[in-house]
């Protein structure tokens, strides 16, 4: 593999730097809130049982690994208490909790779970105030770090649709002291533009990766409006990223082909910070060290070829 390890300042919110697609230096960290967080972090989602739903074959396991990621300086920490649900959070608060100062955990709202697993729309007032006081019981949380709101009005990506009324739900509830930021999840533009005029808004995760690049624009502004943007499913998620492309770069790096996925990522724009989630200690390990991998123009010029 190559690596760097340069330290630098970076205005907008970003601290560290690397080497971006460019050539140039690129942060290691990015302020999400009121903190600097490492690029690289946690999904927490796969915690759960098949399908997100029921509880884990192995909880020791997932303890396990939770406590391996702080252990490796991991600081984010991506759920919500629809997995499971209830489960992930739980196991969360058994491994962590009492939990670090500089620990931010980001969790989501706007859905919920039929008794059959369905994902099933949770929009409104009593449903958003119900859900954020799951998230904080379950949590052991006094006020939550972020919350996102999950937007539901498409079922294979983000539709538009008003987010007045649920966001005014959770603006309440930050005025309350129960949240501490908002973030914005499965949007479009517009709905960013909306909810900015509502609150200011912390983050947007959204579907992307390196095969995914919709959302390219996007990711652009938000950077220099100084917004983090959380890629979901930034390894392809429940169809992972296969290519010949990807594994000939790979391979030439000594590396496997989700480090370069997730490594493209990182070099993509500073204002993306990675939530990988798996439930194995080996694949956290990976996932971790693909912060080293530094990608040369040739590499990214080869990988371009695989955006759709």
């Amino acid at each position: 593999m190559t690596y760097t390890n340069q330290l630098s300042s970076n205005p907008r919110g970003s601290e560290q730097r690397g080497t971006d697609q460019r050539g140039t230096e690129q942060p290691d960290t990015y302020r999400l809130g009121h903190r600097p967080l490492r690029r690289l972090g946690y999904g927490a989602m796969q915690l759960a049982g098949p399908g997100v739903f029921g509880p884990p074959k192995d909880r020791a396991a997932a303890l396990a690994v939770l406590r391996e990621a702080l252990a490796n300086g991991v600081n984010h920490i991506d759920t919500s208490d629809f997995y499971g649900p209830h489960i992930t959070n739980e196991i969360i608060r058994e491994a962590l909790h009492p939990y670090a100062d500089d620990l931010v955990i980001v969790t989501k709202i706007g859905a919920r779970r039929g008794a059959d697993g369905a994902w099933l729309l949770a929009m409104s007032r009593d449903e958003l105030i119900k859900a954020v006081h799951d998230n904080l019981r379950n949590l052991g949380l006094e006020r939550l770090d972020v919350v996102n709101l999950r937007a539901m009005f498409g079922v294979h990506g983000p539709a538009e649709g008003s987010l007045e009324e649920p966001l005014t739900v959770l603006a309440e509830l930050q005025q309350q002291g129960l949240v501490r930021h908002i973030g914005l999840s499965n949007v479009t533009p517009t709905q960013i533009a909306q909810g900015r005029t509502i609150c200011d808004i912390a983050c947007v995760q959204n579907f992307y990766n390196l095969a995914h690049r919709h959302d390219d624009a996007l990711i652009d502004e938000l950077a220099r409006e100084g917004i983090a943007y959380v890629p979901f499913f930034p390894l392809g998620g429940f169809t992972p990223l296969q290519s010949t492309v990807l594994s000939d770069v790979a391979q030439r790096l000594g590396a496997t082909p989700m480090q370069v996925a997730l490594a493209w990522l990182l070099q993509r724009s500073p204002n993306i910070l990675l939530i990988p989630g798996t439930s194995s200690l080996a694949h956290l390990r990976e996932n971790l060290a693909a912060g080293q991998l530094i990608l040369s123009s040739e590499d990214l010029l080869q990988l371009a070829r695989l955006a759709v």
